[in-house]
């Protein structure tokens, strides 16, 4: 009898126990999902990640694209603002559990980063002076030409490799980028078609203009645009899919796009390519 009593507390004892890890591991899931989603970008690109004029807050197309995500994940957010070497970093290291600032998808970051599904399609296109297209009129053009972008994108990479001079900024706002190709200190800009087309026409009588028989692609961003996660968070992954392919579903997504490109951004679209570049 003693020993059925002993055994029935082991039970008893070992029973109460499991409920309380199992507790405790409840508790720590639902506080982990209570965190803020906390976000590296940039601020300062136009229509994409910028501060309102006005208001002085931070938003623009990615910007209100990750508010809806995180929204429909029951999350709210955190801003941080770097430049594209420290938002890469910052979710590299764990201090940013996402990055967006207009991050194709490409094969190189594809090796030291996931990504969410694409939310965005677009095309490269080049900004130049409207009298004399900087002396640009054709891909050797290029060569010896100042190309004026930020350290680290895959635009400077490919002005590199067309024999551009590269004019590197840390992290300004377009209008800068503008003003210098206008004044000559740079010759071109190489950049995606809607946010240099956005850019342009925030800016009166800037005297420049989008080379429209230059449109290009490369491997780097035929893919689309998205956000850029750690590699192998895969349950953020999930979720933050799920929340995009809601999103596409319920018109969401079309009506961000249309606010900040004044047209459907999340299609892929239909124009002539002039070239096509790919990595050797």
């Amino acid at each position: 009898m003693l020993k059925r009593w002993k055994s029935s507390f082991v039970v008893l004892g070992a029973l109460m126990l499991l409920s309380i890890v199992l507790v405790g591991c409840g508790k720590k899931d639902a506080a982990s999902s209570d965190k803020p989603l906390v976000v590296a970008t940039s601020g300062t690109l136009y229509p994409t990640s910028y501060h309102d004029t006005k208001s002085k807050k931070l938003t623009g197309f990615d910007v209100e694209i990750v508010r809806a995500v995180a929204k429909k994940m029951g999350r709210k957010v955190t801003f941080k603002e770097y430049n594209v070497d420290g938002q890469l970093t910052a979710v590299r290291t764990g201090k940013a559990d996402i990055a967006v600032n207009d991050f194709s998808i490409s094969p190189a970051r594809r090796k030291s980063y996931s990504f969410s599904t694409a939310y965005k399609h677009s095309f490269s296109s080049m900004v130049v002076r409207k009298d004399d297209n900087s002396g640009i009129n054709s891909w050797s053009d290029l060569k010896g030409k100042k190309a004026a972008g930020e350290a680290g994108t895959n635009y400077q990479k490919l002005a590199k490799k067309l024999g551009a001079i590269l004019v590197n900024y840390d992290n300004v706002s377009n209008d800068v980028y503008l003003k210098d190709v206008k004044s000559g200190k740079t010759d071109v800009i190489l950049n995606d078609y809607y946010l240099q087309k956005l850019a342009i026409a925030a800016i009166p009588d800037s005297d420049l203009k989008i080379q429209d028989d230059m449109y290009y692609m490369t491997e780097e961003n035929k893919a689309g645009t998205g956000m850029v996660l750690k590699k192998g968070n895969t349950k953020l992954q999930k979720e933050i899919n799920k929340a995009l392919k809601e999103l596409k579903e319920d018109g969401t997504l079309s009506k961000i796009s249309k606010k900040f490109f004044e047209e459907d951004v999340t299609k892929k679209p239909h124009v002539k390519i002039s070239r096509t570049f790919y990595n050797d």
